[in-house]
């Protein structure tokens, strides 16, 4: 894992916070640390995280507990692995963890060796959610750039119409549509039909999720 990974720690033992965030640095991980749900809340970026990461979450803590913490994130849509740890775990627990969102459960006391590979394993899952988060952004941008003709011409390419029927449906020349097709192409950067299909449907998959 590259040091570009950043790991947030939430719990309410100052000790442990302390521990935990040496344990990361010495894995060469950086880490940040609050010591209450609210806390945290207050800090957390509106727009998502914009570095891979994970959250290693305190089950039981005053105020907010841990679960609701995760609960509240997974109503935001808050694109972050969460790791819980607890001292005071039981399968009940973990399964409403897992149920509600949790990367994973791991009671207390854990090896080091175990939480290190556990947290790697997350940020390496949230590096590929903020990738395609980030290609999906790059589509949006390049649909956005398509005039209103573009835009229909595009509809039609994708539904397999050749040139001629475009041309027919939107009653223009089969040239016209040729030239509107080479610059939607252009714009969207795409060197074929499937490659373009494949762009779009990625974004529009992408707006259904969230």
């Amino acid at each position: 894992m590259t040091a570009e990974a950043l790991i947030l720690i939430v719990d309410d033992d100052e000790g442990l916070r302390r521990s935990l965030q040496f344990l990361f640095a010495s894995a060469g991980l950086e880490s940040q640390s609050w010591d209450s749900a609210e806390a945290f809340l207050a800090d957390l970026p509106a727009g998502g995280p914009v570095r891979p990461g994970a959250l290693v979450l305190d089950c039981r803590m005053p105020g907010m507990g841990g679960l609701a913490l995760l609960r509240l994130l997974g109503e935001r849509g808050y694109p972050l692995p969460v790791v819980i740890i607890t001292g005071h775990g039981d399968v009940r627990m973990a399964v409403e963890a897992l149920k509600t969102g949790a990367y994973d459960f791991i009671e207390k006391p854990f090896r080091e060796q175990h939480l290190l590979d556990t947290v790697e394993a997350a940020a390496a899952v949230s590096r590929d959610w903020l990738e395609r988060d980030a290609r999906r952004r790059g589509v949006a941008e390049r649909l956005a750039r398509l005039n209103r003709r573009e835009r229909e011409v595009l509809e039609r390419v994708l539904e397999g119409k050749a040139n001629k029927v475009i041309a027919h449906e939107l009653d223009l020349s089969i040239k016209t549509i040729e030239v509107y097709r080479a610059a939607l192409m252009d714009k969207m950067q795409a060197g074929s039909v499937a490659e373009l299909a494949l762009l779009v449907a990625s974004h529009r998959d992408g707006a259904a999720r969230g």
